[in-house]
């Protein structure tokens, strides 16, 4: 390849060959015109399914928010030399580990109104049941970013007299976080994906919109194959973003050196 194409560019292409030997080897009645940006049916149709897509950013957005604010928290007192305090931190992580995540929404969102008397709409319970699900992978890799940096690192910060809070700001989780970036930003990946699973709660998200929109023109193969250019799209764009995020700190951290 001589480095002319990007893994980006080849998924995007593979994509491509795979739909065009479909269409010419298939005796299916395509129905393009379904979707094409060119037909006035088509522009009313791409604008009902993009009307999906802030939904869908924002609940993934807000997930993660939540969910690496926990893992944090969750983590620490996994680092713990006290048995209970890592006790507490491997139930909830095995916990909410365990559960699927389509299960864990379907309970949020029946189960919370009978047990606690709490009602969440469709976007709050796909908060709620993202969050907590990811949570216990974000506590793992904190963990396992913490838990990377040298033990001489954190006894100079002793020697110095920082507290436990300084020490963690200052000094552990700057560069933990320079070293965990990577399994962060595939989270972001994973949280965009697994927010399609709310649209069985009625969030009217790019999934939700397409399914809505098959029912109606009956072209679920034209509309899905624009549902997985939306979120290939996406993901496409994230992964660029966490890529460059990585290149800023790691740029950052040598001129800080130099």
């Amino acid at each position: 390849m001589n480095g002319r194409y990007t893994p980006s560019a080849l998924a995007v292409l593979g994509l491509g060959v795979l739909l065009l030997s479909g269409c010419r080897g298939a005796t299916y009645n395509w129905g393009w015109y379904e979707v094409l940006p060119t037909t006035p049916r088509g522009v009313v149709n791409l604008t009902f399914l993009l009307s999906g897509l802030w939904l869908s950013l924002s609940i993934s957005g807000l997930s993660l928010l939540f969910s690496v604010t926990a893992g944090l928290l969750i983590a620490l007192p996994g680092l713990s030399t006290k048995p209970g305090w890592r006790r507490l931190n491997r139930i909830y992580v095995e916990l909410f580990r365990s559960i699927p995540l389509l299960v864990m929404i379907l309970w949020v969102y029946y189960g919370l109104p009978v047990v606690l008397g709490l009602s969440l709409g469709p976007f709050a319970a796909g908060v709620v049941a993202l969050s907590l699900c990811d949570s216990a992978f974000e506590a793992e890799i904190f963990r396992g970013g913490i838990q990377s940096i040298e033990r001489g690192q954190t006894e100079a910060a002793d020697a110095l007299g920082f507290t436990y809070l300084q020490k963690m700001r200052h000094v552990v989780l700057p560069q933990a976080i320079r070293r965990i970036l990577p399994p962060l930003g595939n989270q972001f990946v994973y949280m965009l994906k697994m927010s399609s699973l709310v649209s069985v709660v009625g969030l009217q998200e790019l999934t939700r919109k397409a399914n809505e929109l098959t029912v109606t023109v009956y072209r679920p193969l034209e509309i899905y194959t624009i549902l997985v250019l939306e979120y290939l799209v996406l993901i496409l764009i994230v992964s660029w973003g966490v890529r460059w995020m990585e290149k800023r700190l790691k740029a950052g951290a040598i001129g800080f050196r130099g």
